[in-house]
């Protein structure tokens, strides 16, 4: 039987928290899943370890119950154990905290740029802005050359900090990116609020990239908030596991 971790999230109104709470709990006790859910007006955000069969009914099941026309995009990881000790579902304001309301990407969002579109854009070296997303201490392992780092320590800093870019990348084409897509989500949308005029965000971030163009135009090795600590071009483990990650980052994924 085959085990594994995978995140999956979605943008996507919800109205019935509690009662989504509820049975989104029993259905991962009856899976014998572990991990972490969590669910908010805005969409779901889930990281859990289990069965793959188990984990690719779940995957089917959020479909059906939040009424998507298509499977919510996921990351699979096959390890022999669990990261996790229980299975906890909470309710959040935000599943990804930016503390903007008007900022919905389940109505809109900037359009996806496909890696391989971004590879050949740095092939060319075209005149745009790389716009890294993420916190400092996950720049510090690992990020695309070039790339614009805002220096946040938290995405909630996100909004605070585009206000230091300059007034000429309002016209400038501009590529957010970040682990796994979903950060990009909310600070693409920001910036088109904000009035700069031609952004998008790396379709599936940074994992989805290593996926299709390996760690080409990449300088070390992206981060990730499971037990792997961080992943070189090829989406394999760092060899050194004995590093300690920054406090309150283990589980997440972001």
């Amino acid at each position: 039987m085959k085990v594994a971790t995978i995140a999956l999230y979605q943008f996507v109104r919800i109205e019935n928290l509690p009662e989504l709470r509820a049975e989104l709990k029993q259905k991962c006790l009856d899976w014998g899943f572990k991990g972490t859910i969590l669910i908010a007006p805005e969409g779901i955000n889930c990281f859990l370890f289990g069965p793959l069969g188990e984990l690719e009914a779940f995957r089917e099941y959020i479909r059906a119950e939040l009424k998507l026309p298509v499977l919510p995009s996921w990351k699979v990881n096959f390890c022999t154990h669990s990261p996790f000790n229980r299975m906890m579902v909470k309710i959040k304001k935000e599943i990804i905290p930016m503390g903007d309301p008007d900022i919905r990407p389940e109505e809109f969002t900037a359009p996806y740029l496909p890696p391989a579109e971004l590879k050949t854009w740095m092939d060319e070296k075209r005149d745009f802005l790389l716009l890294d997303t993420r916190n400092d201490y996950e720049i510090a392992v690992g990020t695309f050359e070039g790339a614009k780092d805002l220096g946040i320590s938290h995405f909630r800093d996100f909004t605070r900090a585009t206000q230091g870019l300059p007034e000429s990348a309002k016209d400038q084409p501009i590529v957010t990116f970040c682990t796994g897509g979903i950060r990009c989500e909310k600070a693409a949308a920001l910036l088109v609020k904000q009035g700069f005029k031609n952004v998008y965000q790396l379709e599936g971030g940074i994992l989805k990239y290593f996926e299709d163009c390996k760690d080409a135009h990449y300088q070390g090795q992206c981060f990730v908030f499971d037990w792997r600590l961080a992943v070189d071009g090829n989406l394999n483990p760092q060899s050194d596991q004995s590093q300690e990650r920054p406090p309150g980052t283990k589980g997440r994924h972001l």
